[in-house]
């Protein structure tokens, strides 16, 4: 009796109607939480030049278009090329409201789902999006670093002895993680049907090569385009520091923030990149200033938006 009463009220509540609302709700305690923060990023946009700041904001809208074209890269089949995009803007909202890459993960999940591909599909085309990113940020770091191998002077910022531990606790990842799936036969199990259903996502995304370019350029977009953006707001706000330079502090910031467990790297991204910022040259209050109206313009203005956007697709059934 109790059962069918609960399944009786789960049938008359709206809880898609009540979902919808989630979104901007989260956006208000968001932005109540870190008002102090925007208002200081305001008062930094008012004293920039504005054909800087529009060129940073043009930049910012090709980056969902940049990962629009890694998300189908990942996949064999044929996305809405319109439910994409606005599946990747509601995506980035998402994703300042959870813990970092959870909420993109989950809208872009739920929207490849929703297109016909099955759920083991799916997933293996996230963590090939995921793998093709991060590789993509690495690699283009790793690039800017053998150019301008001068860029960041890191020596005055991380104590003494710093670099080793932080390599040998990346060493250790794997071989803690192979020690826990050891003695769980039913999760080695699941993690290697999962891995022979992606190395054969891969393999079919590979054999073709439009999907392949979509993959691996958009992946080496995305990130380029988040650096020129902050590298832009930089010659705003007339940041004494080379373009080139900003780009190499954005990429070792978001790298070094990858694995911090916060609300879209929301205050992680904002303390690493001024942190990154002043390692390439740049003043600390001027760094600070370039930082919080960086974070305005790709993360406070496109939220609110978003937030409306990601509430519209689930309301519609996209997601």
């Amino acid at each position: 009796m109790p059962g069918a009463l609960s399944r009786r009220l789960c049938r008359r509540l709206p809880v898609r109607q009540v979902l919808c609302l989630v979104p901007p709700l989260l956006v208000a305690v968001v932005a109540v939480r870190h008002r102090s923060v925007l208002a200081q990023g305001f008062g930094h946009l008012a004293e920039a030049r504005w054909p800087w700041l529009l060129a940073a904001a043009g930049v910012t809208c090709l980056t969902w278009v940049a990962a629009a074209c890694t998300r189908q890269g990942a996949v064999v089949e044929r996305l809405p090329r319109r439910r994409l995009l606005a599946a990747q803007f509601a995506a980035g909202a998402a994703n300042h409201l959870l813990p970092t890459g959870l909420g993109a993960s989950a809208v872009n999940l739920r929207f490849m789902t929703v297109c016909g591909v099955p759920l083991a599909r799916s997933s293996a085309a996230l963590a090939l999006y995921l793998l093709a990113e991060s590789v993509g940020r690495v690699a283009l770091l790793g690039a800017l670093l053998l150019a301008f191998p001068g860029a960041l002077r890191l020596g005055a910022l991380l104590p003494e002895g710093f670099l080793g531990p932080l390599l040998l606790a990346g060493a250790a990842a794997p071989v803690v993680a192979a020690g826990v799936l050891a003695p769980a036969p039913r999760v080695r199990a699941a993690v290697a049907s999962f891995l022979r259903t992606a190395l054969g996502e891969a393999r079919s995304v590979h054999a073709r090569p439009a999907r392949a370019l979509a993959l691996w350029g958009g992946a080496l977009a995305f990130p380029a385009l988040q650096a020129a953006g902050l590298a832009l707001v930089g010659r705003a706000l007339e940041l004494p520091v080379p373009a080139a330079h900003l780009a190499v502090a954005y990429l070792a910031a978001t790298v070094a923030v990858a694995l911090v467990p916060a609300p879209g790297g929301i205050g992680s991204v904002e303390a690493a990149l001024v942190m990154a910022l002043v390692a390439a040259g740049g003043p600390v209050a001027l760094s600070t200033a370039v930082v919080l109206a960086y974070r305005i313009i790709t993360v406070w203005l496109p939220l609110p938006p978003g937030a409306l956007t990601l509430a519209a697709l689930v309301r519609l059934k996209v997601i």
